[in-house]
């Protein structure tokens, strides 16, 4: 395929959106226009998505990353010669750029290097424009997607510990401060909630989470609820009440896929829906 210069969307400075949320700015990096042109298509039809910038090749990608603002990065695994090295990279150039990586087939290898490379979403080529969509929108609002066998295989690596490379990680003490914070997180519960919760900032909690994520060795909230899940960090540990002015949710309610990895307990039913789906979690009922 001849190169061809980095393209700016058909949107590009459209700062608004008549739709609900905030407006996801999208760059497209594949090899065939074609897709490109019908992924274009696809969000032309959403008040809130908007491709800003186009990409054929990857020293086009890494161009794009830096010359356009945008929210995330659709990324076929195919345009680089190693994906998971191109991650680590692209991200080290757009540190706020949240990556979904288009494999043609199912890998489990693949989609285990490159989500603990950081990538934010993992999806098969032949996925259903509604589901891209939907994957747009939660990954832009910081939530990870993977269908439900790459959930599977997250979820087994982690409890055989194959996702990090190095040996068994070492018992790690946290403190009183970070078992509450933790235990939060376990929840589902936001930044902003836990801060309410334990008094604080929403910078100090952010804080303590990137300290925790150190010390036990894990890349985000999702990967810190499942060592937590595996190694039953925070047992016992029962997060603060909520203030009187902040509203409870329900203890039993079901969790979006992204929102229930991230609050996965040591002792939840997990289930899922469908490919899509990637994730729920119920906590269990308290025996009475």
């Amino acid at each position: 395929m001849a190169s061809t210069s980095v393209s700016m969307g058909d949107n590009h400075g459209v700062h608004g959106s008549n739709g609900t949320g905030p407006l996801i700015r999208v760059i497209l990096a594949d090899t065939q226009a074609i897709f490109r042109a019908g992924l274009r298509k696809v969000f032309a039809l959403e008040d809130d998505i908007r491709v800003v910038g186009q990409a054929e090749t990857l020293p086009q990608t890494q161009s794009a990353v830096t010359k356009f603002s945008a929210d995330v990065l659709i990324l076929e695994s195919a345009l680089a010669p190693n994906p998971v090295e191109a991650v680590s990279e692209l991200l080290q150039k757009a540190p706020h750029l949240k990556i979904v990586v288009v494999t043609p087939t199912s890998d489990e290898q693949l989609t285990l290097d490159l989500f603990r490379r950081g990538a934010h979403g993992i999806l098969s080529r032949e996925v259903e424009p509604e589901l891209l969509v939907e994957c747009l929108r939660k990954v832009a609002a910081g939530q990870p997607w993977l269908e439900s066998q790459a959930m599977h295989w997250v979820m087994e690596a982690f409890r055989g510990q194959n996702m990090r490379p190095s040996g068994a990680r070492p018992k790690v003490q946290l403190t009183p401060k970070e078992s509450l914070i933790v235990s939060c997180v376990t929840q589902g519960m936001k930044n902003k909630e836990i801060a309410a919760r334990v008094g604080t900032t929403e910078q100090v909690v952010k804080n303590y989470l990137r300290k925790v994520y150190d010390k036990l060795g894990v890349a985000d909230r999702l990967e810190l609820a499942l060592y937590c899940l595996s190694h039953h960090v925070v047992d016992g540990v029962k997060p603060p009440p909520a203030p009187s002015a902040t509203p409870q949710n329900g203890e039993g309610q079901n969790l979006s896929a992204a929102s229930a990895a991230a609050g996965a307990t040591p002792s939840s039913v997990v289930t899922t829906h469908s490919s899509a789906d990637a994730l729920s979690i119920t906590p269990p009922k308290k025996p009475s």
